[in-house]
């Protein structure tokens, strides 16, 4: 082994969580930079577990929901870029919760991209659409026929991300016109819906720019919102697993090619193999190789991404 080092070192409430950066030579050298992202996200599953985010609670751009969300601040005082965390139908907590729905609760993923993305110098708000509407365990697979219109990814919960994008915009600490929104499966489909120039909340009040990018991960893509022409303001990434065995890999990439010949910013990235949820670090989703190789694509992907459109 050689030219091996370790940075950053971060601390996080009393655990240090170091992301080591190897350089080899040759085979070995390959072997180990195709899993290192994923280790990486694996450490930091584990070490967010102590790296509490703090519980703030803000207005919906419904102007009658009090919502709750988790903010995760980078060290150092900024001015900050920001990210909006849309959680998927199984909601923000874990499904060990047992009825205690808290920052401590939050599932393993959603702490994980959260401490991953202030350690990247963001600041990170993950809202919580379900629990102040009464559904704080979500929702099960194959039940979004039966779902109620108080949680609609299409008409409710992009009213939920522009009052997240509001609420930011208040904050000292954070560069108003650097805010990206980030959405898994359910959250992934109201990224798109929230991202349309037709998006509900529309214009905002203040008149300010919505979002200045966003990442939608495997969401689905046969919702009234996104049929006929589509028009984004601003540029999308958009991330489909292969193998999805709850939304169709098909049809999104045909929603995506129609979205760029309409001509939207819209970047596409098809994991073969892959299937739903296949960023969460459980142990089940990641020992399957091609979630384990799309986690750390989509990872890198996705900060290469907002490193473009929040960092500049």
């Amino acid at each position: 082994m050689s030219d091996s080092h370790a940075e950053p070192t971060r601390n996080v409430h009393g655990v240090t969580c170091v992301v080591l950066l190897v350089s080899l030579d040759g085979e070995m050298s390959e072997m180990l930079y195709a899993n290192l992202v994923t280790m990486c996200f694996v450490v930091l599953a584990i070490c967010s577990l102590s790296a509490t985010p703090r519980t703030v609670h803000f207005e919906s751009a419904d102007h009658k929901t009090k919502l709750v969300g988790y903010l995760w601040e980078p060290s150092g005082s900024g001015p900050h870029p920001a990210i909006v965390l849309l959680h998927g139908r199984a909601g923000a907590y874990s499904s060990l919760a047992k009825g205690e729905y808290t920052a401590e609760t939050l599932s393993k993923r959603h702490k994980a991209y959260g401490e991953f993305w202030s350690a990247h110098n963001y600041v990170v708000l993950l809202v919580d659409s379900f629990g102040p509407r009464g559904y704080p365990a979500g929702f099960p697979k194959g039940s979004y026929d039966e779902r109620p219109p108080e949680v609609s990814e299409q008409t409710v919960r992009p009213l939920d991300a522009y009052g997240a994008l509001m609420y930011l915009r208040k904050q000292s600490n954070i560069r108003k016109d650097r805010i990206g929104v980030q959405g898994w499966s359910n959250g992934g489909m109201t990224v798109l819906a929230t991202m349309s120039d037709q998006s509900p909340g529309l214009p905002l009040p203040s008149g300010e720019p919505g979002f200045r990018a966003a990442v939608a991960e495997y969401p689905g893509c046969g919702m009234d919102a996104i049929k006929g022409v589509y028009h984004s303001y601003a540029p999308i990434l958009l991330m489909i697993a292969g193998a999805d065995e709850e939304v169709s890999p098909e049809r999104c990439q045909k929603f995506a090619q129609r979205a760029k010949s309409d001509g939207n910013d819209i970047k596409v990235i098809v994991y073969p193999g892959a299937a739903h949820n296949f960023d969460d670090p459980s142990k089940s989703k990641q020992e399957v190789p091609a979630n384990q190789a799309a986690t750390e694509d989509a990872m890198r992907q996705a900060e290469a991404f907002f490193a473009a459109q929040l960092l500049r």
